[in-house]
């Protein structure tokens, strides 16, 4: 606590022997985030220019990999910043608007690929209808409540937070998530109900949403050999982004509530793996599975070659 400034500052207690090794994580966090940050953008940018790319489906994926680039945004800078600075602080304040804007992103990826699904459900098992469907009012709906609904489910318990005492000042973590909880004087049943109602809606739910929709394709697919292959290729990426995101999430979540004691190493790996894996390889899963963005990519690098 600054008195001078009437600042809470807390302390992340998560980082391992960082006085050693920071310019070896800021050099490889580095290069990571500027490598997610490249590749997600070339790909937002070949959807962008070619309008043969200019459908439902390519402008969900695009929506998708501008949420990586926000999400990583949110996470990276100031776990640069940490890697080179004697202390690993960060006001109150900021830390609550961290923890708003990580899982704010974490609900809108969930919402994005749960309108992916929809889509890929409209187009192999009602094509005829498709284009009625999925109206471009209808997209611009999808894309304003996939990022509009998670802010507001999480703003809730930020808000709650933001008016309650502080006592520990030290956060088992390297950024703001749901650790931020334990730093109250005071455990709040109702914060530790809100978060799991958040979990259901804005995780939970998703998903099951997606694995039926998904399900209900590969039966049909399954007695059409028409569209078999249409629904290897566009339904196997975006299981691949689900199954990678939702087991990192839900580590996330959960491990902290449960308690369980694990090594600090361990926590920094897994904490890593969520904020790098889906950000970095998710234009890489798309850009090598979509054939429409495959293509454009092969032409762009031959051309420079």
């Amino acid at each position: 606590m600054d008195n001078r400034l009437n600042v809470t500052y807390i302390t992340f207690d998560g980082h391992v022997e960082v006085h050693i090794y920071r310019y070896l994580y800021f050099v490889i966090m580095f290069t990571v985030y500027m490598l997610i940050i490249s590749s997600n953008f070339t790909i937002v940018s070949i959807i962008v220019i070619h309008k043969s790319l200019h459908e439902p489906m390519y402008i969900f994926i695009a929506a998708l990999l501008i949420n990586s680039v926000l999400f990583s945004t949110a996470n990276y800078p100031k776990l640069l910043i940490d890697f080179l600075s004697e202390k690993q602080i960060i006001s109150y304040s900021a830390c609550l608007f961290q923890w708003f804007s990580y899982y704010s992103l974490v609900g809108s990826e969930f919402f994005l690929l749960s309108v992916m699904a929809y889509d890929r459900y409209v187009s192999i098992c009602n094509p005829l209808q498709y284009s009625t469907i999925m109206r471009k009012t209808t997209v611009n709906m999808f894309l304003i409540v996939s990022w509009i609904l998670p802010a507001c489910e999480i703003a809730v318990p930020i808000l709650l937070s933001a008016k309650k005492e502080i006592c520990k000042f030290n956060l088992k973590g390297i950024l703001c998530n749901s650790t931020v909880l334990k730093l109250h004087c005071v455990s709040s049943r109702l914060l530790h109900i809100y978060g799991m109602v958040f979990f259901a809606s804005a995780i939970l739910l998703p998903v099951l949403f997606i694995l039926f929709t998904y399900t209900r394709i590969l039966v049909i697919s399954y007695r059409c050999k028409g569209v078999r292959t249409k629904a290897a290729q566009t339904c196997l990426p975006h299981l691949l982004v689900l199954i990678n995101f939702s087991c990192f999430i839900a580590y996330d979540i959960l491990i902290p509530r449960l308690e369980v004691d694990f090594p600090k190493i361990v926590h920094l790996i897994m904490t890593l793996q969520v904020i790098t894996y889906h950000s970095l390889f998710n234009p890489i899963i798309y850009g090598l599975k979509m054939k429409g963005i495959y293509e454009h990519l092969k032409r762009l690098f031959c051309k420079r070659v």
